[in-house]
């Protein structure tokens, strides 16, 4: 009966990725940058104001599991979940394994992750609102692939 709702589920993850693309990009470091910029400009703490873009997704994955339970719009809930998979992928990629705020991933390896890390550290060189580049967090520029395949390959071979 419920067969379509992990197709549901993955489909919204894929679209929260370019979801989260566009806010990144026009968002973040657009008119939301006073919260972004300690991101690229760290101050010292635990915390950093851009750590309340969570609630960007926090809220409205929390609003459609609870309301779609309410009201039986399966569907919804569905939804929900998937943006918060997402979610947890975000904590797990960004701030774990690619920021170290926390050290239980530090040792995954390989050419997808090493693009992922590559093509953040370009996104972090400029440390202003203009001129950064790649927004994403889990599709990467081909190019930063390529490479990462080929500094793994030799990697392994010696």
């Amino acid at each position: 009966m419920f067969w379509w709702g992990p197709l549901v589920l993955i489909l919204t993850f894929i679209a929260t990725e370019f979801s989260a693309w566009f806010n990144h990009k026009y968002i973040m470091h657009g008119f939301l940058w006073r919260f972004h910029k300690d991101h690229h400009q760290p101050e010292p703490g635990p915390f950093e104001k851009n750590d309340i873009f969570f609630l960007l997704y926090a809220i409205p994955s929390w609003l459609l599991i609870m309301l779609g339970i309410m009201y039986q719009g399966y569907f919804f809930v569905w939804v929900g979940f998937g943006i918060a998979a997402y979610g947890l992928a975000y904590f797990l990629f960004h701030d774990v394994f690619i920021h170290r705020r926390f050290k239980f991933m530090d040792k995954l390896d390989g050419p997808y992750l090493m693009a992922i890390r590559k093509a953040h550290k370009v996104h972090h060189k400029v440390r202003r609102k203009e001129d950064s580049a790649c927004f994403g967090m889990l599709i990467v520029p081909m190019k930063y692939y390529n490479e990462s395949r080929k500094a793994y390959n030799l990697k392994m071979k010696k």
